[in-house]
Formats: C-alpha cells, sequence, structure tokens
C-alpha cells in the first residue's frame, strides 16, 4: 500500500489552508509541475515534449543540480517556464532540524531566483514553512498539488501512471510530475499521452504565478 494520495483530499486542503494546492482560474486550465531536476536527459526530453505542445510548465529546482547542470536550468528559464526551490538537497522536513531545513533552503535560494517552494515530499513542518519565505528573502509561497502521478515509484506501471492523472485533473489541478532518472521510464510514456488528452479535452497548461 502507498502511503500517499494521489488526489489529494479536500480535508487535508482545509487542514493546511495556506499551502497552495489547486490554482483558482476560470477556464480549462491545469498547472503541470516537475520536481526534482534538472537533469541533462530528462528535464531536455521534456522541454522538446513542452515545447511540441506549446504549453508552458513549472520546474521545482534542487539546487545540487542546478549546480551540476546550469545550462539546463538556464534552458527552462529561457523557454518560458516557471521555475520554483526544491531545496539544495531534497531532504524530509519531518525528520530534519529546523535550522538545518531552512540552510537547506537557503542554500538553493542563492541559485533559484523565485518566490515558489515546493517541499520535497511535501513534508514540512509548521515552524519551517513559517521561516521559509525569511531564509528565501521573498514572499514565497509554498505549493504542494492536487494530482500526483507517482511516476517516481516502481511500484505503479507506466499505464497506472496515465491513470492516476487523466482520472483525476480538473480545472485549476496542479500536477506532479518528476523530471528526473529513476521516474524517466513511467513519465516517458505517461507525459505524451497526458498532454495529448488535455489538447483533445480542451485544457489548456500554464505555469504557476504568485
Amino acid at each position: 500500500m502507498h502511503r500517499f494520495f494521489i488526489k489529494t483530499p479536500w480535508w487535508l486542503r482545509k487542514l493546511f489552508p495556506r499551502y497552495i494546492w489547486k490554482m483558482h482560474t476560470s477556464g480549462k486550465t491545469v498547472y503541470l509541475s516537475f520536481d526534482d531536476g534538472p537533469h541533462p536527459v530528462v528535464t531536455n526530453w521534456v522541454l522538446d515534449l513542452l515545447k511540441a505542445y506549446q504549453v508552458q510548465a513549472t520546474f521545482f529546482c534542487v539546487g545540487e543540480n542546478v549546480q551540476a547542470y546550469p545550462d539546463v536550468y538556464e534552458r527552462i528559464i529561457a523557454e518560458g517556464h516557471a521555475i520554483g526551490n526544491h531545496s539544495w538537497s531534497h531532504p524530509n522536513g519531518w525528520n530534519t532540524s529546523k535550522e538545518k531545513y531552512l540552510e537547506d533552503v537557503r542554500q538553493a535560494a542563492e541559485l533559484i531566483d523565485t518566490k515558489l517552494f515546493r517541499p520535497p515530499y511535501g513534508r514540512i513542518t509548521f515552524a519551517q514553512a513559517k521561516q521559509v519565505p525569511v531564509v528565501m528573502n521573498t514572499d514565497a509561497a509554498i505549493i504542494m498539488w492536487d494530482v500526483l502521478s507517482a511516476d517516481f515509484d516502481p511500484a505503479f506501471s507506466p499505464q497506472q501512471c496515465l491513470k492516476n492523472v487523466i482520472d483525476h485533473y480538473e480545472s485549476g489541478s496542479i500536477i506532479v510530475f518528476h523530471d528526473s532518472e529513476k521516474a524517466f521510464p513511467n513519465l516517458s510514456f505517461t507525459l505524451p499521452l497526458v498532454l495529448e488528452n488535455l489538447k483533445k479535452a480542451g485544457y489548456s497548461c500554464r505555469k504557476i504565478e504568485v
């Protein structure tokens, strides 16, 4: 049994109302997001596909990867996508001290200029969350999600990941994928079919802006 929700339940969104789980939109719009990059192969593949479909997305980048692959990071920005801070080394906030966690976020903020922050694994304490805008030196927003593809989990088949998304998205949904090596077997199958499904259903894809 997996320990995460595919579709974020209403009560969880109510429990943490200061986090952004969905976007307010009047039209048929969803918000694709990609965590854990940039990656020299996977992120470039994603960018090529998004360009082919002429859609925008949001990339929550890990500082270590930005440092390792600055050219891929610059390409994300150059092609008009949004970027978000996803920490420096991807710590789990539930078992990391406040001081250590915030230092990790601050270090990433030196390379990643953004108002968007997504906690790794979606795990962050109230005390950590309260200080994130301080260490990012901006009025940062904590971005969660509405639909999880589960592409990172090898227990899910590519077909299941596809179903996770197309059975649950709705207008305003923030959908999570991962531009990582681990997720690529599922992502490479799922993302083209999700984009095709969205296109046929008359949905547009936008980047997250706060």
